[in-house]
């Protein structure tokens, strides 16, 4: 999946105003880093989106929503025909809500609220009130359903994390890896644990599934996303993407039919 790094230089200073609506986007549309002074919901109703941070990348299939604070630079880029939509949260709303970016499950009370606040022209003030204290307590007792894929600092880390990226099915040891970084397995695998949080392994299989989403998302079968994301097999990816979005690919592909009809 293309990723985004953030510049170093002075930040961009927030919108004055966050949309709220929806829309239809082509696959690969991409909104360019910016901010808000306000918090931000993004749900693809149908589709799929990407948001990136200083931080790293968090992935939203449709069944999951990306929640952004208010002042962070972010990035979107959206995978499939994804009928988006945007949801404003006032900063004075926000104290509840997770001070940094997040993806959140979006059950069936969620998903309802999200599509009538972000699907009408026009809405009496009470109701939209009502409805967006609704999304608010959901988004606040929904435990996080991170797909967050963290970016190092460390150059010989990076320079490991941009050959995966640029092949995710490349096969290569960590020793292998090492050796066009420069860098050796131990004091990679330290960096790691210690600058991203989790193992090699862990990092290079979350990395797989933000590309396993994109294909399936596009209309790929589940045998060859498992092919080119670097599986050998389809059942060892099966399980993979089981354990990290929480159903199967083949449930994730005709939920995301369901939802487009």
């Amino acid at each position: 999946m293309p990723k985004t790094r953030q510049a170093s230089s002075r930040p961009p200073a927030p919108h004055p105003t966050t949309p709220t609506g929806a829309g239809r986007l082509p696959h690969g549309y991409r909104l360019d880093t910016h901010s808000h002074g306000d918090g931000q919901l993004v749900y693809a109703a149908a589709g799929a989106v990407a948001t990136t941070t200083e931080r790293g990348t968090w992935v939203a299939p449709a069944n999951r929503a990306t929640w952004t604070p208010p002042g962070f630079e972010h990035s979107h880029r959206f995978y499939g025909e994804t009928d988006v939509r945007l949801l404003t949260i006032p900063a004075d709303l926000c104290d509840t809500l997770p001070a940094r970016p997040s993806v959140f499950t979006v059950n069936p009370l969620l998903r309802e609220a999200l599509l009538a606040l972000t699907g009408r022209a026009e809405a009496r003030p009470g109701a939209f009130g009502r409805l967006l204290a609704v999304v608010i307590d959901e988004v606040a007792e929904t435990p996080e359903q991170s797909l967050h894929l963290p970016e190092p600092a460390d150059d010989r880390l990076r320079a490991v994390t941009d050959l995966l990226h640029a092949d995710p099915g490349r096969a290569a040891t960590l020793t292998e890896l090492g050796r066009a970084a420069g860098a050796g397995e131990r004091t990679l695998s330290r960096l790691f644990h210690t600058e991203l949080g989790m193992s090699f392994q862990r990092w290079r299989t979350i990395l797989r599934i933000h590309h396993a989403l994109v294909h399936l998302t596009a209309g790929r079968s589940v045998t060859d996303t498992a092919t080119e994301c670097g599986w050998s097999n389809p059942s060892g990816f099966i399980d993979a993407f089981t354990e990290v979005v929480g159903q199967t690919p083949g449930r994730y592909q005709a939920e995301l039919r369901g939802h487009a009809k």
